[in-house]
């Protein structure tokens, strides 16, 4: 199986591209199954020799993280693809979805059934590596806790994540990593970063754990969810750190844009996109504002005399008034005509690679273009590309 997808990429180069940027980020939506999407832009940046050295993730993003930054640099690529290959692969043979759909009187698409077999896998089965039903259902379950919160067990995840994530590297500082979720009690966004604590798995889970199918993961007496709840895009996390030239790759895996459902089905569908998707352009408005806020300051206090210029406040404001570099490169996952609402939790092992093939093959359109990769302006400070894959 391995080797279908092996065929398919380009060397990796040996040779780290040298850029004109302090930090290189790369940022990632959750989305669940999306997510072999994030992987295979992963596998692009890493054969055109683009090494992120922060990672900021959300949910399946904060995973797909975990397996990166816990990796060493030349086995990251593999590391992904076995991660994906364990929880895409199905437990129990299903019909095949070829044999189904001759059966039927009437034509439909192949692609359909496959993905809808093995979203109806995934919620009946669990994914191996990853999660397991609860029984009896927490509907019914005489017990408190997890088991009367949560529809499946995430207990597969945490010995996946073991096996895959050296967490000494990962916590090392060769890579930065910054991991969201939200405290249940009280509602807020909480980041946890190798910048400030040591990660362990617990915090990509909490990162993940989408309620009501996942449980609440409890880190020193708190309790915390998926951070899609409150936010599904870390992007604000990288542009306000401290004022150093980014460059950016935000990875998402729904898009805001999309057309006035004609059906319940795509009503679901639709209402995923929306309510998931990034704010990309009200963040980077706001970092626009912030940019001419600080070119103001800095007119300013060009205008003051030495003696005030050596004040401890005006240093300080200063040093926040400093020019900043932001060239942010968007990429977002386009959702294929045969996908419905439940394509974030269609496990199976073509649709992952469908996905990951996409991300990989729009990465390396992305990057034929070298002048994305190109600093901003100087007097703009931040530029965003829509890179917008039409079907």
């Amino acid at each position: 199986m391995l080797n279908v997808m092996r065929e398919q990429t380009h060397p990796v180069a040996q040779q780290t591209r040298s850029l004109p940027y302090d930090v290189v980020a790369l940022v990632l939506q959750g989305g669940g199954a999306l997510g072999a999407y994030q992987a295979g832009v992963y596998e692009g940046l890493h054969e055109a020799g683009i090494r992120p050295n922060w990672l900021a993730g959300i949910s399946i993003g904060a995973l797909n993280a975990a397996i990166i930054a816990g990796a060493p640099e030349e086995e990251r690529v593999e590391r992904l693809r076995e991660f994906w290959e364990i929880i895409c692969a199905q437990s129990i043979e299903w019909p095949a979805g070829e044999g189904l759909a001759n059966a039927l009187p009437f034509a439909f698409d192949i692609h359909s059934i496959r993905n809808a077999l093995a979203a109806m896998r995934a919620l009946v089965q669990g994914q191996p590596g990853f999660f397991r039903p609860r029984f009896p259902s927490p509907l019914f379950s005489p017990f408190s806790g997890d088991a009367a919160t949560s529809f499946y067990d995430t207990a597969p995840l945490l010995r996946t994540l073991e096996k895959l994530v050296d967490f000494d590297r990962l916590n090392s500082g060769e890579v930065r990593v910054s991991v969201g979720a939200v405290n249940v009690r009280t509602g807020n966004l909480t980041y946890f970063d190798t910048a400030e604590r040591r990660l362990c798995p617990k915090h990509f889970m909490a990162s993940g754990a989408l309620p009501p199918g996942f449980p609440a993961i409890e880190i020193e007496g708190d309790h915390y969810w998926d951070g899609g709840v409150v936010s599904n895009t870390p992007l604000s996390r990288v542009l306000s750190g401290e004022p150093r030239d980014t460059l950016t790759f935000q990875i998402d895996l729904w898009s805001a844009r999309g057309r006035v459902p004609y059906d319940m089905m795509e009503v679901s569908s639709r209402q995923k996109d929306i309510q998931y998707s990034s704010r990309t352009r009200a963040v980077t408005d706001q970092a626009l504002r912030m940019q001419k806020m600080r070119q103001a300051l800095q007119r300013v206090i060009e205008r003051l005399p030495e003696a005030a210029k050596r004040d401890p406040e005006i240093r300080a404001i200063a040093d926040m008034a400093r020019h900043r570099s932001h060239n942010i490169i968007h990429l977002i996952y386009q959702t294929k005509l045969h996908e419905g609402h439940s394509r974030d939790y269609e496990f199976g092992l073509s649709a992952m690679r469908a996905h990951w093939q996409s991300g990989l093959e729009d990465i390396r359109h992305t990057l034929a273009n070298g002048r994305r990769l190109d600093p901003p302006p100087p007097e703009l400070g931040i530029v965003t590309h829509d890179i917008h894959r039409r079907d």
